[in-house]
């Protein structure tokens, strides 16, 4: 079955200079549709999206989610949301709670409700695996959810809450992808809350000894950029009532430990630079907030959506690497 397109369409981004929102605006100016990107740059950088800005067809707005007459600036005309806008972090969340509510659950009911006066019926959100908490069950199955472990899951679980709420109110057709630790191009190394993969790979090709925290064995369901992309897309297009105003898994349905998440980065990046194959990791405490395992069932976004990700962890690692090996090059 092929998939349904998303061309022709003004769509608003949300956090359009991020990591992901970037990604989504590439791809959706590229199909031929007008994007729109509220970004306030507290988490998205310019470098990202400056080679739209001569594009007809792309408008920036320099805005935050926290102020609804910004969200209401932002969804003039639009036809699709693609809500990417957060604070993420779980780490962050513990350090500062405060900024991350304000920004993951009262930007979002900006969002929803800018969306509801505008009438904008399809609004798609970034949710995050963060909301099983403590539920042991492998795999994760969107219906069983535990307690939350950090402020941001609670924040990321509010969302769905609320999605739920407007969806049966106001009749906004609303659908939640929960992703489950996404990484690839555009995803920056540096800071002090920069997620394992790209962090990893910028001290590995400084010849540096990168920190796991515990003992390794804690595992991820690591999720390439472009299965992502496809599964905003599903959302956005999907013409299948019983799909609408639900919450999906986006992964591949695989799990990776730490340790071997490291071990094939520093194999893969050693065809690079044959040194980095001598530098060890670190073993540090576990880390408070983390899930210990993570893998995601997939299966009812197969069902419904017709997701199909192409890109496994080592196909989308193998990818990522060498952008980076690209981008953390021309940057020195």
């Amino acid at each position: 079955m092929e998939q349904n397109k998303l061309t022709s369409k003004k769509i608003l981004i949300t956090g359009g200079a991020g990591f992901i929102g970037s990604n989504l605006c590439e791809k959706f100016l590229a199909q031929n549709n007008t994007v729109i990107c509220l970004d306030n740059f507290s988490m998205g950088r310019r470098e990202n999206i400056e080679h739209l800005l001569e594009n007809p067809n792309f408008t920036l707005i320099e805005g935050d989610i926290r102020k609804l007459e910004d969200c209401k600036k932002a969804v003039v005309g639009v036809e699709v949301i693609l809500h990417q806008a957060a604070l993420g972090s779980v780490p962050r969340s513990i350090a500062d709670p405060i900024t991350s509510n304000d920004v993951n659950i009262s930007g979002f009911v900006n969002v929803l409700v800018a969306a509801k006066e505008e009438g904008v019926k399809r609004i798609v959100y970034a949710a995050s695996s963060s909301t099983y908490g403590d539920h042991k069950a492998l795999p994760k199955i969107e219906e069983n959810i535990g307690r939350p472990l950090s402020p941001y899951a609670v924040t990321k679980y509010v969302n769905e809450l609320y999605a739920n709420v407007f969806s049966d109110l106001y009749g906004l057709e609303i659908i939640g992808l929960r992703y489950f630790n996404v990484f690839g191009r555009k995803q920056r190394p540096d800071g002090a809350y920069a997620a394992v993969i790209p962090k990893f790979i910028g001290l590995l090709m400084e010849h540096e000894r990168p920190t796991i925290f515990g003992d390794g064995e804690f595992s991820r369901d690591f999720t390439y950029i472009e299965n992502v992309l496809q599964a905003n897309e599903l959302a956005a297009t999907t013409t299948n009532l019983e799909a609408i105003n639900q919450v999906y898994n986006v992964a591949f349905g695989e799990r990776t430990t730490v340790t071997e998440m490291f071990e094939l980065m520093r194999s893969l990046l050693s065809k690079y630079d044959s040194k980095i194959s001598e530098v060890e990791a670190i073993y540090g405490d576990n880390r408070q907030g983390d899930i210990p395992h993570s893998l995601a069932s997939i299966e009812k976004a197969k069902n419904l959506l017709g997701y199909n990700p192409q890109y496994s962890f080592k196909k989308g690692l193998t990818e990522a690497i060498e952008w980076y090996w690209k981008d953390l090059t021309m940057e020195k």
